[in-house]
C-alpha cells in the first residue's frame, strides 16, 4: 500500500478509536486526531482518566465497529451550520477550531452515528481501517500550547497487513529495551535535576567520557578538512539577533531576554552570528575563501516542556557546527565535501541507512516565516538540488520546512532495529552574511558577499549521544566506552597484582579500573556485564601465578591463559582504529 492509502487508512483508525472512546466514556470530548507516521493519535478531554486496561476496551469496541463495515460519509455545511451542530454536542474544542477556519463550507465525516470535522480522505468503510494496535496514553497540551489546558492523548499504530503490524510492533518492543532514558540512568552517563531545570542535562563522568571522544573525533576531522576553531561567548545583545533575523523568525524557541544597564541580552540559539561576526572581524580576499569555522558551541532554545524527551529534546545543547564561507563557484565543492563528511561518520558508528531530506520554501510564507527575497530563494535551491543531484546523494524533495534564511538538509538516519531518527543538518544562507555586511575582495578588484554553508554532521551531543545509546542498545564500541577494561579479583590475594596491572593499562592508553571488593566474583562478573564493559580480565590465585589473564567479553565469550602483550596487542587496535567489533 503507498503511502497515501496509508494515511487515509491510520486517519480511518483514528475516527474508529474516537467513537469507541466516546461510546465506552460518552464524557470524553473530541479534540484532534491526525494519522502520524506509523499510525495514528486523538486527544480526548474530559473527566475520565484513562488507564492501560482502557486501551483492551477501546481495542475491542473499535473491532466491533470495524466488523459492521460502516461506510465513511463525507459533506459539506455552512460554517453558521456546524458551529450550531458541534455546539449541540458541547464539542468545545471543535469550535474553537471550526472558528479559526475561514468562512465557507465546513466539511464532515460520517460512520455509523458518529460525525467528526474533517477535511479527510479516509478509506472506503470502517472494514478497511486494516491491522491496529493501540500503545500507549500520554499527555499533550491542546494545540501544542503549554498555557492551554492539558489533554490526554490515545497513540495506536495501522499497518495494511498483519504481517506489518507484527513487524513494528516487534520494533516497539526492542526500542524500550533500547531506550536511551533508561540506559543513560542505568549506565551512569547524565541525569535531569528539577533545582537545575527541564530539558538541562547533567553529564556524569561517564557520560564526559563520550563527549570527549565525539569532539576528539569531530577535532582531527575537522582538522583533516581544513577547518580552524573558534570559541564565541553564550549570550550577546539583542541587536545582533535583529541583524541576523533570529528575533523576528524565531523568538518563540528563544529564552527571554535579560535586561542589563539598558540592553537586553539573550542565550544564544545559534552559533552562527557570532561566526559572521568572526568572519567579518578582519578583511578578506577571495584567496582566503573558502573560511572553514567550527565551533563545539553550547546553544540554549526554548523548547515547550510537553516537547522535552530525554536528550533527544533538550533546552542546554553542545553543537558540532561549523560555516563554511565560500564563492559561488566554490559551492558545489564544500557542499559535497560536507555530505561526504557525514557518510564517513556514519560509517564509523554503522549507520547503514541514511537519507538527505531537502527543505525548500513556500512563496505563501515570504515575510513571515522566512526572509522575501524570492528570486535568491529559486537560485539558492536549484544549487543544492543540482549539488545532491551531481554528488549522487540520495535525497527527498520536502516543502515549506527551511531555515527562514535558506534551504536546508536534514539529515535522517536509522539505527541497527530499524528506527528512524533525524540527526543532523545542512543548511545553505544566501540572506544572513548580507545582513552583517560580511564581503571579500574579489579577483576583479570589487566587492562580493559569501554563501555561507551551516553545517553539523554530528549534531549535538546530546542527540548524538541519545541516538548511539539506542543504535548499540549501551554497548557503545571500545573506542566510546567509558570503561574499556574492569579486572575483577577472586580473592584478596590478588588486590595488589589487579592495581598494578589496571595501571599498566591504562599507561598502554586503555581506560581501566579494578573492583577488588568482596563480592564473590559471579557477582562482578554480572555488574561489570550490566554496565555493558567490553572487557573484563578475572585475575585468580593462578593467573598471577602462571603470569597470564583469563579475559571475558561482555558478550559472555571467554579466553584463557591470555599474557598480556596479546591482549594489548588486540585490544589497542581495536580502540585505535574504532572497530565496531570485538577483535577476538
Amino acid at each position: 500500500m503507498d503511502n497515501n492509502n496509508l494515511e487515509a487508512l491510520r486517519h480511518s483508525c483514528s475516527h474508529v478509536m474516537a467513537q469507541a472512546v466516546q461510546t465506552l466514556f460518552p464524557e470524553m470530548k473530541l479534540g484532534i486526531g491526525p494519522a502520524i507516521e506509523h499510525g495514528f493519535y486523538y486527544d480526548f478531554d474530559g473527566p475520565h482518566h484513562f488507564v492501560p486496561e482502557d486501551l483492551q476496551k477501546i481495542e475491542a469496541k473499535m473491532r466491533e465497529i470495524a466488523k459492521a463495515r460502516h461506510p465513511f460519509a463525507k459533506s459539506e455545511h455552512p460554517k453558521a451550520e456546524a458551529l450550531k451542530f458541534f455546539e449541540s454536542r458541547g464539542e468545545k474544542l471543535k469550535l474553537e477550531l471550526i472558528n479559526d477556519l475561514a468562512d465557507g463550507t465546513i466539511s464532515y465525516y460520517t460512520h455509523s452515528d458518529f460525525t467528526d470535522l474533517c477535511k479527510g480522505p479516509h478509506v472506503e468503510h470502517t472494514g478497511k481501517i486494516g491491522h491496529f494496535k493501540l500503545t500507549t496514553i500520554a499527555g499533550a497540551y491542546w494545540r501544542g500550547d503549554e498555557k492551554r489546558p492539558m489533554l490526554q492523548r490515545i497513540y495506536g499504530v495501522a499497518f495494511d497487513t498483519k504481517e506489518s503490524l507484527a513487524a513494528h510492533l516487534a520494533m516497539l518492543e526492542e526500542a524500550k529495551k533500547r531506550d536511551h532514558r533508561r540506559i543513560g540512568k542505568d549506565l551512569g552517563i547524565y541525569f535531569f535535576d528539577d533545582d537545575v531545570g527541564p530539558g538541562l542535562p547533567l553529564w556524569l563522568p561517564r557520560g564526559a567520557v563520550i563527549i570527549e571522544e565525539l569532539e576528539a573525533l569531530a577535532k582531527e576531522t575537522e582538522a583533516r578538512a581544513g577547518y580552524v576553531r573558534v570559541r564565541t561567548p553564550h549570550i550577546c545583545k539583542e541587536k545582533m539577533y535583529l541583524t541576523s533575523g533570529h528575533l523576528p523568525y524565531y523568538k518563540e524557541s528563544m529564552f527571554p531576554p535579560m535586561e542589563l544597564e539598558g540592553e537586553k541580552y539573550y542565550l544564544k540559539p545559534m552559533n552562527c552570528p557570532h561566526h559572521h561576526k568572526i568572519f567579518g572581524s578582519s578583511l578578506r580576499s577571495y584567496r582566503d575563501l573558502p573560511v572553514r569555522l567550527a565551533e563545539y558551541g553550547t546553544c540554549y532554545r526554548y523548547e515547550q516542556s510537553g516537547e522535552l524527551f530525554g536528550l533527544m529534546r533538550v533546552r542546554s545543547m553542545q553543537m558540532n557546527d561549523a560555516h563554511i564561507y565560500c564563492t559561488l563557484e566554490q559551492f558545489e565543492t564544500e557542499f559535497l565535501a560536507v555530505c561526504r563528511m557525514y557518510l564517513g561518520y556514519f560509517k564509523i558508528f554503522g549507520i547503514d541507512k541514511c537519507l538527505m531530506r531537502f527543505s525548500t520554501h513556500a512563496a505563501e510564507g515570504l515575510g513571515k516565516k522566512y526572509i522575501d527575497e524570492p528570486e535568491l530563494w529559486k537560485k539558492t535551491e536549484d544549487l543544492v538540488e543540482r549539488a545532491l543531484v551531481s554528488g549522487s546523494v540520495p535525497f527527498t524533495k520536502v516543502p515549506n520546512e527551511a531555515a527562514f534564511y535558506g534551504p536546508k538538509i536534514d539529515v535522517q538516519v536509522w539505527s541497527a532495529i530499524g528506527r528512524e531518527f533525524s540527526l543532523a543538518t545542512n543548511q545553505v544562507d544566501f540572506a544572513v552574511p548580507k545582513r552583517f555586511g560580511l564581503v571579500y575582495h574579489t579577483a576583479e578588484h570589487g566587492e562580493a558577499t559569501p554563501l555561507c554553508i551551516h553545517r553539523a554532521p554530528l549534531g549535538t551531543h546530546e542527540r548524538f549521544i541519545g541516538f548511539l545509546l539506542e543504535h548499540f542498545a549501551g554497548n557503545l564500541p571500545l573506542w566510546l566506552s567509558p570503561v574499556q577494561v574492569r579486572v575483577l579479583t577472586i580473592t584478596d590475594g590478588q588486590n595488589g597484582p589487579a592495581r598494578e596491572l589496571a595501571e599498566r593499562l591504562k599507561a598502554a592508553g586503555l581506560r581501566a579500573e579494578v573492583n577488588d571488593t568482596s563480592h564473590k566474583v559471579g557477582y562482578k562478573i554480572r555488574e561489570a556485564q550490566l554496565e555493558k564493559i567490553p572487557y573484563m580480565v578475572v585475575l585468580g590465585p593462578k593467573d598471577v601465578e602462571s603470569g597470564t589473564l583469563a579475559i571475558r567479553l561482555r558478550d559472555g565469550r571467554q579466553f584463557m591463559a591470555v599474557t598480556e602483550a596479546d591482549f594489548l596487542a588486540k585490544v589497542l587496535p581495536e580502540k585505535d582504529e574504532k572497530r565496531l567489533a570485538p577483535a577476538w
